[in-house]
């Protein structure tokens, strides 16, 4: 294995390699900061290229980094501007915009950079470290389990909902009701689409998430009349947010394991991984008052886990020849093309290429939060900017993007409806993120469960690891309602303790 490692390391540290990953670090850092388009469309217009090589280790190399720092730069448009720059930074706006309209963008953005260059290394000793144990558990899970699994994260929206646990459940089922829409898969009919071809490839997850989330922050910037931030400081800078996350590094662990284990698992899509170390954060931290007002740490936990999950996602990828996600099922295609063989080889004869994704996946984000670092100042400034500057710069940003999910007009039709369906929600207090995350697992739940009863009936519900999966769902239900009840009685009782006796 050291002889593998070594071996990878050199085939990386060619000048040819070492350019292709310079190249995908760009390309993928320049994607991660544009909203809504998203790596999976960069790694699909790059394969035609990457076909024609003949050395699997500038391959690597460049598709690797590209996938490999989309996430890091995503959270310059998720902070600064309160739009998602990619999947994995959904949950960074709660508490990231917040702190950015506080005029502390620079802290956020320097603690998202330092949470995800430690996350990703301690994820990847995390995936070390346990792969005996995962990869024989991983093989045994079926469809139940993993319906059980998509049914436990949908229950996450009782947590991010706040003070309406009740209006996130409505908003969660919502989603995913719109997940249902378009083409049966088991069928082959059409489901809601209304007479109207363009839903029979259902929704895209962009457009809802940049209706959601892009064009209510857009109205709101342009109604107030001011520029992002409220106050006229920086904050506390660069160098405190990366002081956050060594005060909270117990929280940046934790995040890390989660995505790395989410990441791990195939079929159950990355695009959580952000949400669970997120709920996470809210059910375990103390004095979890500011989640989603400006809270560092709601920053710290999701940047941790997004990048932690893609050294989680090349486990199944690799050793099993499964992708985690759309991404490495577009890099696992270029690797097959190009002789990589997915499978037993990349654990025995092929062991230098495993080290090769390893070493590019630890280089490539140590370049990318350098970049993002130098460039972490003078962008937190465009908080100051004045609103008439932003506001149609973003908004071409977030058409664009819109647009890039079937590059048809009818996307910016589906943006519209969504982001009137986003702005009454903000307007009148309903919790969005639950709508986004129902969209996120619908089409999941819904297969998995088909599977489930398809090929057991009922007695899937009878399965050990189904059992002690429903009991962690309960257990992630009733938590919150416990542990809101105990604070509520607390406060009942602290007036009366000072209260003179009648």
């Amino acid at each position: 294995m050291l002889e593998a490692a070594f071996d990878g390391l050199l085939g990386i540290l060619t000048w040819h390699s070492l350019g292709m990953m310079a190249l995908g670090v760009l390309i993928g850092s320049a994607v991660g900061f544009l909203p809504g388009i998203g790596g999976p469309t960069t790694l699909a217009i790059m394969l035609p290229f990457v076909m024609t090589m003949d050395d699997p280790y500038p391959v690597i190399a460049l598709l690797v980094g590209l996938d490999a720092v989309g996430n890091t730069a995503s959270a310059f448009p998720s902070i600064l501007i309160s739009i998602p720059g990619s999947s994995g930074s959904q949950a960074t706006i709660l508490d990231g915009y917040p702190l950015a309209k506080q005029g502390q963008a620079a802290r956020a953005l320097s603690a998202s950079f330092a949470a995800s260059l430690l996350g990703g290394f301690v994820g990847a000793l995390v995936l070390v470290a346990s792969l005996p144990i995962l990869r024989p558990l991983v093989l045994t899970f079926g469809s139940p389990e993993f319906f059980v699994l998509t049914l436990w994260g949908l229950t996450m929206v009782a947590v991010l909902s706040g003070n309406a646990p009740v209006k996130g459940i409505i908003a969660g089922i919502i989603g995913v009701l719109v997940a249902t829409v378009g083409m049966d898969a088991k069928s082959g009919m059409p489901r809601f689409d209304f007479d109207y071809d363009y839903l029979w490839d259902g929704i895209s997850l962009i457009i809802v998430a940049l209706g959601l989330f892009g064009i209510p922050e857009i109205i709101d910037l342009a109604s107030r009349k001011t520029s992002i931030a409220e106050s006229e400081e920086l904050g506390s800078g660069f160098f405190e947010g990366i002081k956050d996350v060594f005060r909270h590094w117990w929280l940046m662990v934790r995040s890390s394991a989660i995505g790395a284990w989410v990441g791990f698992l195939p079929g159950l899509g990355s695009s959580v991984a952000d949400w669970f170390a997120y709920a996470h954060a809210v059910q375990t931290e103390k004095n979890t008052e500011g989640f989603g007002k400006g809270d560092i740490r709601g920053v710290i936990a999701p940047e941790a886990s997004n990048n932690a999950k893609e050294g989680g996602g090349y486990i199944p990828t690799l050793a099993f020849g499964i992708p985690g996600s759309t991404s490495t099922a577009l890099i696992l295609t270029a690797f097959v093309a190009v002789g990589i063989k997915p499978g037993p080889d990349m654990l025995t004869t092929q062991l230098d290429l495993t080290f090769a994704v390893i070493w590019t996946l630890v280089i490539g984000n140590v370049i990318a939060v350098v970049m993002c670092g130098v460039l972490a100042r003078p962008m937190a400034r465009a908080c100051f900017m004045p609103f008439h500057s932003i506001v149609p710069l973003v908004a071409v940003f977030v058409f664009i993007g819109a647009f890039s999910a079937n590059f048809s007009l009818n996307d910016l039709h589906a943006l519209l409806a969504f982001s009137l369906l986003g702005f009454m929600m903000r307007r009148h207090g309903w919790p969005r993120p639950p709508l986004l995350l129902g969209v996120v697992l619908g089409t999941k739940m819904e297969t998995y469960l088909w599977l489930s009863y398809t090929r057991y009936g009922l007695e899937w519900l009878l399965r050990p690891a189904v059992i002690v999966l429903l009991i962690l769902v309960a257990a992630s239900l009733c938590y919150p309602i416990l542990k809101e009840r105990r604070e509520r009685q607390v406060r009942g009782t602290e007036p009366n303790e000072g209260a003179p006796e009648s």
